[in-house]
């Protein structure tokens, strides 16, 4: 199955579980949201996980009034990047709520790269996290703490936290976006892997449930691991290819809501 046939499956079989997950709850107010998104590349967490090519992307969710949540998300990606990957698949859920002007949430997530792993080590890239987040007009602050043994391909790293700040400001015409990032990867010399990221844009919401945004990122490793990034395959005329995923870079993006 082609990574835009499985994506297209896994939204439709979310757009069919979304109206009994509404009738089983029986609450009015209840939403089901779905999106798809082109961007100029895939980056995460100040990574270009795209390999600086663009990337298609999708989304599901479904709100209870309640304030319990869940939903999935999904991106194309680089096979030089991720070995044996073309695609990323985020499942998340958990609860969120209000007191005042404070916001808080509390979700699981689970990140899976079907297929792919470290052939060398047989070490699968999967993860879970903890995201534990707390917002106050504009900003936010959310800490992920990685549940599972083992985090984005490094071993024995249960307990990596990222630690996402940031605020959206409405400027009228559009949204201004600012986050920092920090990431601390857990386990015995894994500290290498450490590093910090940055990222401002601009986000422009339009009729009909389109978006249009632009951002500048950034990433700074703890040492100097990521410069000359590379899984050492040979691509299809036998070069190991290298490429630093920290560097800044423009992401150009457009996004449809339904």
């Amino acid at each position: 199955m082609s990574v835009l046939s499985f994506m297209r499956s896994a939204l439709l079989l979310a757009a069919l579980a979304a109206p009994a997950c509404a009738a089983d709850t029986a609450a009015p107010g209840a939403t089901f949201t779905t999106n798809l998104s082109a961007v100029s590349q895939y980056v995460s967490r100040g990574f270009r996980q795209t390999w600086g090519k663009p990337a298609l992307q999708g989304g599901a969710d479904y709100l209870h009034p309640s304030g319990w949540s869940a939903g999935v998300w999904m991106s194309t990606v680089s096979n030089r990047f991720v070995e044996d990957a073309s695609l990323e698949v985020d499942w998340y859920g958990g609860y969120a709520g209000t007191a005042g002007a404070l916001g808080y949430s509390a979700l699981l997530y689970y990140y899976v790269y079907p297929g792919a792993q470290i052939n060398a080590t047989a070490t699968s890239y999967n993860y879970g996290e903890l995201a534990l987040g707390m917002s106050y007009k504009a900003g936010y602050v959310k800490y992920n703490y990685t549940v599972t043994r083992d985090f984005f391909g490094i071993t024995d790293a249960r307990g990596t936290g990222y630690l996402d700040a940031g605020a959206n400001l409405d400027l009228g015409a559009a949204t201004l976006n600012l986050h920092v990032g920090q990431g601390r990867v857990a386990g015995a010399g894994n500290a290498v892997w450490n590093w910090r990221d940055y990222k401002i844009g601009l986000t422009k919401t339009l009729a009909g449930g389109w978006s249009v945004s632009g951002a500048y990122t950034r990433a700074r490793g703890a040492t100097d691991i990521y410069d000359a990034y590379t899984l050492g395959i040979p691509n299809s005329a036998g070069q190991v290819e290298t490429s630093n995923p920290s560097v800044g870079t423009l992401v150009l993006g457009v996004t449809r809501t339904f």
